[in-house]
């Protein structure tokens, strides 16, 4: 337990970081005179030092940066404990653990975060010490360190610390810092699936009395909307007032979803009537997520008027609704609906989703609405309209060979891999065996041999969704894989290209795994290949700016090279060779991402390099953060990310290293298939 009481005090390192410094740095061993102490955290990306420490995180060289915790600079100390918040050496603990008595409120704040990414329970004392260290003075500048130690502590400790920290009442509405950390700590226990009646307690009382600052029920309301916990029918009311009373977007977008999770009518009422007033297309996409939570005639009104919405983000997630949600007895409809003159281009999803819930017994309807989508599909010129229609196509499952004919037919990689996320689609259905019938074993052995046909092509998006296809639960494909075609697997995958193919690569090799019934390996991680180009990175200043020329208009991003410089360096590189320009947005999530910058477009496989992930403790609670995609840790190369919202759960998961400053939205009206028409790289100054 954090004991607000406990007074002890730790000794400052300013001498133990003089004497590190004669050893390693070549200081005179003098303590400095109090003025010439440095107090404050100045980043430099063309400061030699901090080029070494970030190529020391960059090659995973802990030993180099152990003694930089105890510079004398504390610029250099924060660079070094946030290096560990991406190595996460669970041996730095210890030496961590004694920074957060550092002088220097930004070092604190930066060792409590990389303990926080480490994640052993060793930090808990160590944080606890921390925290009570500094609760000598009443001096709130101590309190951002405090609310970073409390975030920390929910990526370390047990349900019997989240208990502790729930139940903590004495911090008062003007101790914000103190309350975002505790609401910090319950969410970061919940993203660990440690949950507790008396966190979840705490974070309602967070959102429903509006006397706390906004910032913290923020927090509060993303939990209640992302985790699974049960909400009492009782506070219904009290969650209804929250949500209409409240006038942030992001905590009214969170409570959205929050409340859908009650089930209850008042809940329901509060959802359609926000969503007629709402202006912010974002809320609407939420309330229309909210209604799945509902019987689905209660929300059919409401979604139907959504398809007709003239912004296509909430027009897809009304789509999305009824492909989820629809009754059968619909399903004519929304083939009516789908060769309707409609506001927004989503006829292909309403195909799809007539196509997945016509009744049976409608083959007449069932045939003509097919036949239109084979015809429709040798008319699109757009490769991810082309995917679309096989996605629908896969919701009738007789309709596999000629999806499967259609890869074979094309060279375009999204096509090619739409084919085998279709093909995926049709075996995972778990009406598969009553579908088929007698015909079960021709077609399970037809899709296997399509799968190992996929993995055979070597490219990076069929090898992977083929793989992952094969080692399915939903469907046993080993009794028609042969042994020998077990060992063919095996010299495919050691033929991958690494590190561009290190996702088919792994997963390749689970599958094999799998096929063999023995345990899989760890997944592999690529080595050092990509160091940072610090020329080309101080080329444009400290503030780097790229800005994007899109099919729907001008985006101004900039770039910050002091919290992920491999990352920013990256993408000047890429954005300086012309690899940017005429390549698609292949992912748009409405109200999560929009994705750029896959080689094929389809999301797999990258450039003959890897870059490193970095990590830093900023947040991704706003709009318009620019990230970078991966497939595990360290796997970054060319995809990158922008948010339509906060996003908070991929904190510490996805390198952020920049944020759009003009043009957000356009970033909000783009849709899969737009492209980046050119790139151009602009100094920070400018």
């Amino acid at each position: 337990m954090i004991q607000i009481l406990e007074t002890r005090k730790y000794a400052q390192i300013g001498l133990f970081s003089c004497l590190i410094g004669l050893l390693f740095w070549g200081e005179a061993c003098v303590p400095p005179a109090p003025e010439e102490i440095i107090t404050t955290v100045e980043l430099n990306p063309a400061d030699s030092m901090f080029q070494r420490i970030n190529d020391w995180q960059d090659l995973r060289q802990s030993e180099d940066l152990y003694p930089v915790l105890y510079h004398p600079n504390p610029a250099y100390r924060y660079l070094a404990a946030r290096a560990f918040g991406s190595i996460q050496d669970e041996a730095a603990v210890d030496s961590l653990g004694r920074l957060l008595a550092d002088p220097v409120e930004e070092v604190r704040e930066m060792a409590a975060f990389a303990l926080g990414q480490i994640g052993a329970p060793e930090a808990i004392p160590h944080l606890i010490r921390g925290f009570n260290g500094q609760d000598t003075t009443g001096n709130k500048r101590h309190y951002p360190s405090r609310r970073a130690i409390l975030e920390a502590v929910g990526k370390c400790g047990d349900v019997a610390t989240l208990d502790q920290i729930s139940k903590v009442t004495t911090y008062t509405v003007q101790d914000t810092a103190l309350l975002e950390g505790q609401a910090w700590s319950i969410y970061r226990f919940g993203l660990r699936d440690i949950l507790s009646d008396a966190g979840t307690q705490r974070m309602l009382s967070f959102v429903q009395a509006d006397n706390f600052p906004t910032s913290v029920q923020f927090i509060a309301s993303n939990y209640l909307a992302r985790m699974r916990v049960d909400i009492d029918s009782t506070i219904t009311p009290a969650l209804v007032q929250a949500f209409e009373r409240s006038n942030d977007i992001n905590v009214k977008m969170a409570m959205a979803i929050a409340l859908g999770k009650t089930q209850q009518p008042a809940a329901l009422t509060s959802l359609i009537g926000q969503y007629q007033r709402a202006n912010d297309y974002r809320l609407k996409c939420n309330i229309l997520r909210a209604l799945s939570n509902f019987p689905y005639e209660s929300g059919r009104t409401l979604v139907v008027e959504a398809l007709r919405d003239r912004n296509e983000h909430v027009s897809r997630r009304a789509a999305q609704y009824l492909l989820e949600n629809s009754s059968p007895d619909d399903a004519e409809q929304w083939w009516r609906f789908a060769k309707d003159s409609l506001p927004t281009p989503i006829h292909v999803e309403l195909y799809q989703a007539a196509n997945r819930h016509l009744p049976a017994y409608r083959t007449e309807y069932r045939d003509a609405m097919n036949a239109e989508l084979r015809q429709r599909f040798a008319r699109e010129r757009s490769p991810y309209r082309k995917a679309s229609v096989l996605r629908a196509l896969a919701e009738f499952p007789w309709n596999y060979r000629f999806i499967f004919r259609s890869g074979q037919q094309t060279d375009d990689l999204v096509v090619r891999t739409a084919v085998y996320e279709s093909l995926q689609q049709i075996g995972e259905r778990p009406d598969f065996n009553r579908f088929f019938g007698q015909s079960v074993r021709r077609v399970s052995q037809e899709l296997a041999n399509y799968f190992m046909e996929g993995i055979r092509s070597g490219e990076p998006g069929a090898v992977a969704v083929a793989s992952i296809a094969l080692r399915s639960e939903a469907r046993d494909y080993r009794p028609y894989i042969e042994a020998d075609s077990i060992t063919a697997l095996t010299t495919i995958l050691d033929g991958l290209e690494l590190p561009a193919m290190t996702e088919s690569y792994n997963e390749l090799a689970q599958t094999i795994a799998y096929l063999r019934g023995v345990e899989a390996a760890e997944p592999d991680q690529p080595k050092f290949n990509h160091p940072i180009d610090w020329k080309l990175l101080n080329s444009k200043g400290q503030q780097p700016l790229l800005r994007l020329e899109t099919d729907k208009g001008s985006v101004l991003l900039r770039l910050w090279p002091t919290v992920a410089p491999g990352s920013v360096a990256n993408l000047m590189d890429l954005a300086q060779q012309g690899f940017l320009d005429d390549k698609a947005f292949h992912r748009v999530v409405p109200n999560f991402v929009i994705q750029g910058g896959s080689p094929s477009g389809d999301a797999y496989g990258s450039l003959d390099y890897s870059i490193r992930s970095e990590f830093s403790d900023i947040h991704y609670d706003q709009e318009g953060l620019l990230g970078m995609a991966s497939a595990g840790p360290d796997t970054e190369g060319t995809q990158f990310f922008v948010t339509h919202s906060p996003t908070i759960h991929l904190d510490g998961r996805y390198t952020v290293f920049g944020r759009v400053i003009e043009g957000m939205d356009v970033i909000h009206e783009i849709q899969v298939g737009d492209r980046i028409r050119t790139a151009e790289l602009l100094s920070g100054e400018e």
